[in-house]
């Protein structure tokens, strides 16, 4: 039986650690801070799903929520803490360093950190180094950040413009308030992540993927989208303008998604309930127009392109 006392805890430890507020939080569940106050005292428990979807946005893995990752946490610290006095490599090199002996250059990470109003500007092969970062007002202008692997971040009101975001995993991270402008994401994937109120203008998503999570109130205007796909992801507040081309859309929820001035060439909808999107004075070959039509979306403000 789950005891809802100590998930609330987690939860609450979780929630923290992300630096977010439980109103926070709780706008990135589309739910209330009141249910999310009630979790953490222990007066109620998410379902499975939710629980799923919270696992994702504070960076942890559904089995942080179980009671024996208490268990596993307190029989390693019992072990650090037995007296070895065993050399860790770290140790045995900078040993081997001060005997005169060459050895190779240490690695730096700076996973698990704070960082905070720090300029990493022209910074390359970032890799897996940040992983597990709250990052906030930092700046990575002009950066070279192709390969990125990111987990369980936090980042909020950083400057990455003019930077190579190429072929990069950004995974169960937070992302807000952040500037993209003019980058480069061609084939990067964002899953399980929550991206809001971000500026991605000029940028170019050629063969992006943002898989499930939130993509909210970004400014994405004049940005590249060519093969990009949307699947199981929430857009919100969202306005697509410019050429849409070999895109896909895939049970997609969208709330007050707007494409205006847009041209459609072989885009993909699958979904059922196409009702809430508007198209202002938009262009659609005859394939995507069909898949719009049979969404049962309103296709008053598209005209068929000319064959």
């Amino acid at each position: 039986m789950l005891n809802a006392k100590i998930i609330g805890n987690r939860i609450g430890d979780a929630r923290k650690k992300m630096n977010l507020s439980q109103a926070q939080l709780a706008e990135h569940l589309f739910i209330s801070s009141q249910a999310v106050g009630k979790w953490e005292r222990g007066e109620s428990l998410p379902d499975i799903i939710m629980l799923n979807r919270l696992a994702e946005i504070v960076g942890v893995d559904l089995n942080y929520f179980s009671e024996n990752v208490q268990q596993a946490t307190t029989e390693t610290t019992s072990v650090e803490s037995s007296g070895s006095t065993e050399l860790s490599p770290d140790s045995s090199e900078k040993q081997h360093a001060f005997a005169g002996k060459t050895e190779k250059n240490p690695s730096w990470d700076m996973s698990r950190g704070n960082w905070v109003d720090a300029d990493f500007s022209g910074l390359k092969n970032l890799n897996e180094k940040f992983s597990s970062s709250n990052m906030q007002r930092c700046k990575f202008i002009g950066s070279d950040l192709s390969g990125l692997l990111l987990s369980g971040n936090n980042i909020g009101e950083c400057d990455f413009s003019g930077s190579e975001i190429r072929n990069s995993h950004i995974r169960r991270s937070n992302l807000e308030k952040n500037g993209f402008k003019d980058c480069s994401l061609n084939g990067t994937e964002f899953s399980g992540s929550n991206i809001s109120k971000c500026d991605f203008t000029d940028s170019d998503f050629t063969g992006a993927k943002i898989k499930t999570g939130g993509f909210d109130n970004n400014t994405v205007s004049n940005a590249l989208w060519n093969g990009t796909s949307f699947v199981g992801a929430y857009l919100l507040d969202i306005v697509f303008d410019g050429t849409l081309e070999n895109c896909y859309f895939e049970n997609c929820t969208f709330k007050r998604v707007t494409f205006e001035h847009a041209i459609l060439v072989n885009t993909f909808f699958k979904n059922n309930n196409l009702k809430k999107i508007k198209f202002v004075d938009c262009k659609a070959d005859r394939i995507t127009y069909e898949f719009l039509k049979h969404g049962k979306a309103d296709l008053n403000g598209i005209t068929l392109l000319d064959v």
